[in-house]
């Protein structure tokens, strides 16, 4: 009798066994199958948005620089180029245009230039300044400008330019990034070319809308005096210190000058000719008038500059062949300026407030 009941009731008892051992299994299956995702996800991770890389700080005297290679750029490789924006940034899309005029003008500027001036202490004034370039956080800019500075034995001056030149162009408003091409070697000083070079090469970067053309030694008085393009080429320098804050003479289209993309290309860009001091600028002014453009300029108790006093550089003598150049200019516009530009590319550093670009124009001809 108790083998029967035994038997009898071995039925319900296996049925319930066999449903646990089934959702034993169950249970374990799948947290096997969790296991083997957790293996594939850590092999491999979900990568992050690519960030604006910001160079090492400083620059120089202990403050470093980064180099970043031309190779680089051309495969394709992220950098800090002037293109780049900070993943962190609010989307341009969901930015209003920044206003007419800013709000954070203040006119008239008392300047300064201390001998104990540091590129650190410049440099920390600029956080948000990266590899030469800054874009206004709160709106998107109405122009996208592009600084172009030739430069040789002058890391004073561009160190007080600099001071001075980033805080000035924020106020504005403006997207902007600053290049300072260097001219390798000791031939004489090619101002005109090395702008040349600035110009082809910005364009690398970015395609910049504006391009402001600016002696190193002079540095503005008011920030009312806009660093943006207008319908016409722009001279900014109406007057200056050195010469009681008076056009220097009639037609001076020289130190700072602004022009569009396309009004530079239009006029095939400075000559590559006018090796030393003088003589490129009104070639300039010429090219411009040639094709029908009006030179524009801010009011003069705007357009003010505070010129940095200095002795003429060796290398840069006056250039005695400047007025048989000018006479060659409306026959010789098409031939000679960006068009036939030629140099060799040495480098391209992007410290945290500039571009340095480094490069080889070659020498004036015999007779220059």
């Amino acid at each position: 009798m108790v083998s029967s009941s035994i038997m009898g009731s071995c039925p319900r008892f296996c049925s319930v066994s066999r449903k646990v051992k089934f959702f034993v299994l169950l249970v374990g299956g799948v947290a096997l199958l969790a296991w083997i995702s957790t293996l594939s996800s850590a092999s491999h991770p979900v990568q992050d948005e690519p960030r604006l890389a910001r160079p090492p700080a400083g620059m120089g005297g202990g403050e470093g620089h980064t180099v970043i290679k031309e190779a680089a750029r051309d495969a394709g490789e992220p950098g800090p180029g002037p293109a780049g924006t900070s993943a962190l940034a609010p989307s341009p899309a969901r930015l209003q245009p920044c206003p007419q005029q800013s709000p954070l003008l203040r006119g008239p500027l008392a300047l300064s230039f201390q001998p104990s001036l540091t590129l650190g202490a410049v440099r920390r004034e600029n956080g948000q300044v990266a590899a030469g370039q800054y874009r206004p956080e709160a709106c998107v800019a109405r122009q996208s400008v592009a600084i172009l500075i030739p430069h040789r034995h002058r890391e004073k001056h561009l160190l007080y330019l600099l001071h001075h030149l980033h805080p000035f162009l924020q106020r504005q408003q403006l997207h902007y990034a600053i290049y300072v091409i260097h001219q390798a070697g000791g031939e004489m000083f090619n101002r005109a070319k090395l702008l040349n070079v600035g110009y082809l090469e910005a364009l690398k970067d970015y395609d910049w809308q504006c391009f402001v053309f600016h002696d190193v030694d002079l540095v503005p008085e008011n920030d009312y005096n806009l660093y943006r393009c207008d319908d016409q080429p722009k001279h900014l320098v109406v007057g200056r210190n050195a010469t009681g804050y008076k056009l220097r003479y009639k037609g001076y289209f020289g130190g700072v000058t602004a022009l569009t993309k396309q009004q530079f290309s239009t006029v095939n860009g400075f000559s590559n000719t006018y090796w030393g001091w003088g003589g490129e600028d009104d070639d300039l002014r010429i090219r411009v008038e040639l094709h029908k453009m009006k030179i524009v300029r801010p009011p003069p108790k705007i357009a003010r500059y505070t010129m940095i006093f200095h002795t003429r550089d060796s290398g840069n003598e006056v250039n005695k062949d400047r007025m048989r150049l000018l006479s060659r200019t409306p026959r010789m516009w098409r031939l000679d300026g960006l068009s036939s530009c030629e140099y060799k590319l040495l480098s391209v550093e992007r410290a945290p407030l500039y571009v340095n670009i480094t490069v080889d124009i070659g020498r004036p001809p015999p007779h220059a």
